[in-house]
């Protein structure tokens, strides 16, 4: 929920810009944990769908003599989770408004910009191509393109040189790409789902924000960090809970920074 006493900072494309304090990231976990056991069922299960198709592609790469690739696709994740979570927002919305929310409501949600959220969700799978490709390549220049099974590649990335310079230049590459991705969709996806406006200018508001409040905005930005790392390191049961969660609490992180009703739902 919208804090009334935050300052306002800026105003663009007809919403108002409030500034985030460090005290907000942990109070949009608590308003997220709140959201997701208010029907669990519903959650959960959004959550649990999600990670029955990130087990279904890892098995398949499994199952393809990849599983080398697993933890780059996996770690991907979190670069297309703004826009897999709409159905999360649109529970958050319903509940704020002291709604009923049921199954036919999240698979049915209405974006008040459609078209620019379709442009977003575009843009997020593209960053996701390029850290595929871009881990592809960083795999291939430490290992000759030597796709190995799965111990023998844990063996190689833990206890050689190479393997370790293949993780810390990864690690670099995915760091990148991720706070780049955070930059341009920290609140653009609920931004777009409630208010009728183009996704420059959503997408805008949002590095703006980060740019000008980094201490809360990396924060958060950590604590999300930490919360997928412990989901995907639980072999992605943990991504039931943490998905939602993340899901629920972005919601109340866009409430809090952003006001203006005019073309809002």
């Amino acid at each position: 929920m919208a804090n009334a006493q935050t300052a306002v900072t800026a105003t663009q494309g007809g919403l108002v810009v409030r500034a985030p304090t460090m005290d907000d990231p942990w109070a949009w976990l608590a308003a997220g944990w709140r959201d997701t056991w208010r029907n669990p069922l519903l959650s959960l299960g959004y959550g649990a769908a999600f990670v029955v198709i990130g087990l279904v592609f890892t098995l398949g790469f499994w199952f393809a003599g990849l599983e080398s690739v697993v933890p780059a696709v996996a770690a991907g994740f979190a670069l297309v989770g703004p826009i897999l979570a709409i159905g999360l927002y649109e529970m958050s919305r319903r509940y704020e408004r002291g709604e009923h929310v049921t199954f036919a409501d999240v698979k049915a949600v209405r974006p008040a910009a459609p078209v620019q959220l379709a442009y977003l969700a575009f843009a997020l799978m593209f960053v996701y191509l390029v850290w595929l490709r871009l881990a592809t390549l960083n795999y291939a220049l430490f290992t000759y393109g030597d796709y190995t099974p799965w111990a023998e590649f844990v063996r190689f990335a833990l206890t050689t040189p190479a393997g370790l310079a293949m993780i810390v230049v990864g690690t670099a590459i995915g760091a990148a790409l991720a706070l780049t991705v955070f930059a341009i969709s920290a609140v653009s996806a609920p931004i777009l789902l409630r208010h009728d406006v183009d996704v420059f200018t959503a997408m805008a508001i949002s590095v703006r924000l980060v740019l000008k409040h980094p201490g809360p905005m990396l924060l958060w930005a950590w604590l999300i960090a930490v919360m997928i790392a412990v989901g995907l390191a639980s072999l992605f049961l943990g991504l039931v809970v943490v998905f939602p969660l993340l899901g629920h609490a972005t919601w109340h992180a866009y409430r809090t920074v952003i006001a203006g009703e005019a073309s809002t739902r």
